[in-house]
């Protein structure tokens, strides 16, 4: 073996999924099955919110943070960091671009290429790690290599600024998916988790989900209304996916995908990454949750200028009214429920890690997948299967949108 292979094998071996506080309960031999399988085929997570998270929740100084070591003792902490990815096994990961609903117009657009140079500085900071990722070519090569692969998704199309130029910029930026839009309905297409207005995608809409499939760019269908997804099926020539998506018939929050879209997702070969936030896994979280917010209001309401009354009746209520486990059977349950209706080919993990405050238990961080592939090993999967939801599916996918690209 010459010093170039055995640098990459000892590469591999650094990444192969290890033990950790997650994985506690997976027995041996599913922890080596698991790194059997993820030696071959990498696990592409399709939505991490670690660029916004550094941004957002610690002024953007990624001089301050150091993903060599457990960010949980950060203030606040992150889910993500370099030895719980490896102890999670992940090969390849779709960094979030995300804009806000509140930035609007060209402000929105700026923020998103703020965001790819903070991803940009991420991956140099750290090139024994990190590598970017512009293909499915490139993923494979990458994964082989042991590295992390690393693609960008702009979460909210208001940063196009309904201007297909914007859009094609973006791609030349090294951008592989867009996210329609994210929490509000924009004058193009409807949000999930907003008034609609467009009737689902408007025809600039359609014009924009075209051109992404002219150019090799994902159409990801997260956050869009139930409208929108089914506009955008009938549109695209190239598979979709939802980079962070759960089952609607297990829980019934707008943002996750209904029976009758999963059906043309199967139909159009595309692939719905299971979203790991408790309150997309549990119809039980999300109706507790929604009882919280509404006695957060009512504090508020009762305690007019006073937010520590407001703050000490709404904890007095959560002691009355715990928060409800998610596990990571639910998890598992959602992944099935899509093979069910969609099959094998339609799945894979979208587990919005630092994009959302509570998650099953024993996958708090993205050391969290173990837990869900040694779950539906115990349910029976086989070792293909497994490696379709791992990342075999999205690759496909991804090669597909790119032969679209291409005229072919």
């Amino acid at each position: 073996m010459n010093l170039k292979a055995l640098a990459a094998a000892l590469a591999l071996l650094s990444l192969a999924p290890a033990a950790s506080a997650q994985d506690a309960g997976v027995s041996p031999s599913d922890r080596a099955r698991i790194q059997r399988i993820l030696r071959a085929t990498p696990l592409i997570d399709g939505h991490n919110d670690l660029p916004w998270a550094i941004r957002d929740d610690h002024g953007g100084r990624l001089e301050d943070i150091d993903l060599t070591r457990d960010t949980r003792t950060l203030t606040p902490p992150l889910q993500t960091d370099i030895p719980r990815l490896r102890a999670g096994g992940v090969g390849a990961q779709f960094w979030s671009v995300y804009v806000p609903a509140s930035l609007k117009g060209l402000d929105s657009t700026q923020a998103v290429y703020e965001q790819i140079d903070l991803a940009h500085r991420i991956i140099a900071r750290y090139p024994r790690v990190f590598e970017f990722a512009d293909s499915a070519a490139d993923i494979v090569r990458i994964h082989r290599a042991g590295r992390v692969a690393s693609m960008f998704g702009i979460e909210g199309g208001e940063a196009i600024n309904e201007n297909l130029a914007l859009l094609r910029q973006f791609r030349r930026a090294g951008v592989l998916y867009m996210t329609l839009t994210h929490s509000t309905t924009i004058g193009w297409v409807d949000s999930a988790t907003d008034a609609p207005r467009n009737g689902g995608l408007s025809p600039f809409g359609e014009q924009v989900v075209q051109e992404m499939n002219r150019i090799g760019m994902l159409v990801d269908l997260s956050h869009v209304s139930a409208e929108a997804m089914r506009d955008a099926l009938r549109v695209s020539r190239a598979p979709v996916i939802f980079s962070h998506s759960s089952a609607f018939a297990l829980d019934q929050h707008p943002r996750n995908v209904p029976d009758d879209v999963l059906q043309l997702v199967r139909q159009n070969g595309g692939v719905v990454m299971v979203n790991f936030n408790a309150g997309f896994v549990s119809e039980e979280f999300r109706q507790w949750n929604g009882r919280r917010s509404g006695e957060e209001q009512r504090q508020k309401n009762l305690n007019p200028g006073d937010p520590a009354a407001a703050a000490a009746g709404l904890a007095e209520w959560e002691r009355a009214n715990p928060k409800p486990v998610v596990t990571v059977q639910q998890v598992a349950d959602h992944i099935e429920h899509i093979v069910q209706v969609c099959g094998h080919d339609c799945v894979g993990f979208g587990g919005d890690y630092d994009g959302v405050t509570d998650l099953p238990r024993g996958m708090e961080g993205v050391d969290g997948y173990t837990p869900v592939l040694a779950e539906l090993m115990r349910r029976g999967w086989s070792d293909a299967d497994l490696a379709k939801l791992a990342g075999g599916n999205l690759l496909r996918v991804l090669r597909r949108a790119e032969a679209v690209a291409g005229g072919r």
